[in-house]
């Protein structure tokens, strides 16, 4: 007999493997909605099924928590077995073997702590708490609710034009979308399912680009009312389009040169062209609303004018602060933040880094068009500084990998300490201190000094994109109450104590997504339609072609190409490509209708606001 053997394939375990493959992709297409007990005891039983049976708390003690869940679910348990529940989950963590039975508690922990009263709902009442008012995934995961499968299934159709009046429903920003949106419709996409998930964005750009022309909205008649909107961004943008469709009297004030906010002084042309912008706003306004700019409020009109003046008023200043590094020689010559050189490149002012080594510090999308804009102004080389690993970024993947193919450097796990200056002033060189990857906080590893001198990295510009805080000041010592800076406005987008007055958008969420302020924009304009004394239905009148049975077969997905990176790399040109009328055809039959097929039959669809 051989003392050893050969392990080959193993037909059952590749099968297996396949499996787990398959439920990977199923729970990441779970929609929104779920009963959390449920899936709890379902996660326990999988961990259980993964013990080896070595140890009694796994072997034993998760099959005593699957059938503590199970009493939970059949409404037969009291308060006390959550506490029983509880406590054997601890017990379980502190003495199991291994990582099987100690993380299979903790999941336990963490559902008892985190929707503890789903099971006392299960228990006192024998019902589930979760309610499936949007089981469609893409329509729910969108903060603005677009009828994705609506206008996937006319632009396969080839009614492109009807396909974004749908869009703009629920969002009057397409063509922005289309380019930019982060695309959290995609997350959960049930045809995960079957391959991948559906490239929603590209689509979405591809009917915007085969539109005809934007046609002018047709609005309700004129109500007599006056609002104001503060803040032309994507927030202010979408609550001046929709109130001006429901008959009111908008006027936007901008403080900036042209409308667009952080569309236009915080996305580069190379991913969003400002002509495309500038269609788009030109779109909006045809419903008659009015835009000063270059006026600040608090400056140039007081916050009490235009309360006075208006019968409501909406503020949706964005987040266009710049927050500092707070390390000695900050204040030299060259040290340029992320708001500062976006907000010139908006305004048509491109900085000249011909020759010079650019060191960039952040690790979001803001810094990602920060370094990948410094290249197109010529800079030699650009250096992406970040604390933690690179994975850690909270820019989106395509972003971070195009600014290295466009010829950036990342150097990870650098921690900026000072900046250098020479005997002018000027930035001479950025110097870091190499970290480490320490304890999980917050659902990522913080960075710890690491036992190893200072980096020395020269450089003439430091480019800091840390994050951008609210210039809320203003409107704070004017009575709208503030929440560590934020609008502290309600989810109705009203303000409490300071009646007509509402708030949305990044002023009040913080920096976040173009498609969470125009979804807020949305919100605050139905509420403040209603705060008018009205109740306007925005809907749509397009006609949705029949529902296809053909679209159930493996189909891999198109994504997105883009211009070559040695080509790029030296405008501001768009560098992505649309798709070709081949692919857009063969996307769009990939959908599978999750609005007309199981729960989505009875609560998806297309509703009005």
């Amino acid at each position: 007999m051989s003392r050893l053997s050969i392990v080959y394939s193993d037909p059952s375990q590749e099968t297996v493997n396949e499996l787990f493959k398959d439920a990977e992709r199923r729970i990441q297409a779970s929609q929104p909605g779920l009963c959390p007990v449920d899936l709890a005891g379902l996660f326990v039983r999988l961990c259980h099924a993964q013990s080896c049976g070595k140890c009694t708390p796994c072997r034993v003690g998760l099959g005593k928590l699957y059938e503590l869940i199970e009493t939970v679910l059949k409404g037969e348990g009291d308060l006390e077995l959550l506490n029983t529940l509880e406590t054997t989950a601890h017990s379980i963590f502190e003495s199991a073997d291994c990582a099987i039975g100690r993380e299979a508690a903790r999941m336990v922990i963490k559902g008892v702590t985190g929707f503890r009263h789903d099971y006392e709902e299960h228990i006192l009442h024998g019902r589930c708490l979760g309610q499936q008012y949007q089981p469609v995934p893409c329509m729910a995961l969108c903060p603005a609710h677009v009828n994705v499968p609506g206008y996937i299934s006319l632009i396969h159709e080839g009614r492109f034009s009807d396909a974004v009046e749908l869009i703009r429903k629920d969002n009057p920003l397409p063509a922005v979308c289309g380019l930019i949106c982060e695309h959290p419709c995609e997350e959960h996409c049930r045809r995960t399912f079957v391959d991948d998930p559906i490239n929603i964005r590209g689509l979405k750009r591809y009917a915007v680009e085969h539109e005809k022309e934007i046609p002018k909205p047709e609005c309700y008649p004129a109500t007599g009312k006056k609002v104001a909107v503060v803040g032309g961004g994507p927030a202010g943008l979408t609550v001046a389009y929709y109130l001006s469709k429901m008959g009111h009297s908008v006027t936007v004030y901008e403080q900036r040169k042209k409308l667009g906010g952080m569309l236009r002084y915080g996305i580069p042309g190379y991913r969003l062209p400002r002509e495309v912008l500038d269609r788009e706003i030109a779109g909006l306004m045809q419903t008659g609303f009015k835009a000063v700019c270059g006026v600040r409020v608090g400056k140039d009109i007081s916050f009490e004018q235009l309360r006075n003046e208006n019968d409501a008023v909406y503020i949706g200043i964005g987040a266009h602060t710049d927050r500092k590094l707070g390390i000695e020689g900050e204040d030299a010559k060259g040290v340029v933040s992320a708001v500062e050189m976006l907000r010139g490149i908006g305004d048509g002012e491109y900085p000249d880094y011909t020759g010079m080594d650019i060191t960039v510090v952040g690790g979001g999308n803001v810094a990602m068009a920060l370094d990948r804009s410094a290249v197109r102004c010529g800079a030699k080389s650009v250096t992406i500084t970040y604390r933690r690993r690179k994975t850690d970024m909270t820019a989106l993947p395509e972003e971070v990998e195009g600014a290295i193919a466009d010829g950036c450097e990342i150097a990870e796990m650098m921690a900026p300490v000072r900046v250098e200056k020479d005997e002018n002033g000027n930035v001479a060189a950025l110097w870091v201190k190499p970290q480490i990857v320490g304890e999980v906080k917050w659902g990522r590893p913080a960075p710890v000094n690491a036992a190893a001198d200072e980096v020395r990295l020269p450089c003439q510009r430091v480019l800091v994109a840390i994050g951008q805080s609210i210039d809320s000041g203003y409107f704070g010592e004017n009575g709208v109450p503030l929440r560590r800076g934020a609008v502290a406005a309600l989810d109705s987008g009203a303000i409490s104590g300071m009646e007509g007055v509402f708030s949305g958008g990044d002023c009040v969420t913080g920096p976040a997504t173009v498609i969470r302020a125009i979804a807020g924009g949305k919100v605050c304009a139905a509420n403040i339609d209603e705060y008018l004394g009205f109740n306007h239905v925005i809907e749509s009148k397009v006609e949705l072609p029949p529902v296809r049975f053909t679209d159930s077969e493996p189909m891999g997905r198109v994504n997105m190409t883009e211009r070559p990176a040695a080509e790029r790399r030296n405008d501001f040109c768009l560098m992505e490509h649309c798709m070709t009328d081949q692919e857009a055809h063969q996307e769009s039959s990939r959908c599978l209708h999750c609005d007309h097929f199981g729960y989505g039959i009875f609560k998806g669809g297309d509703k009005a606001w």
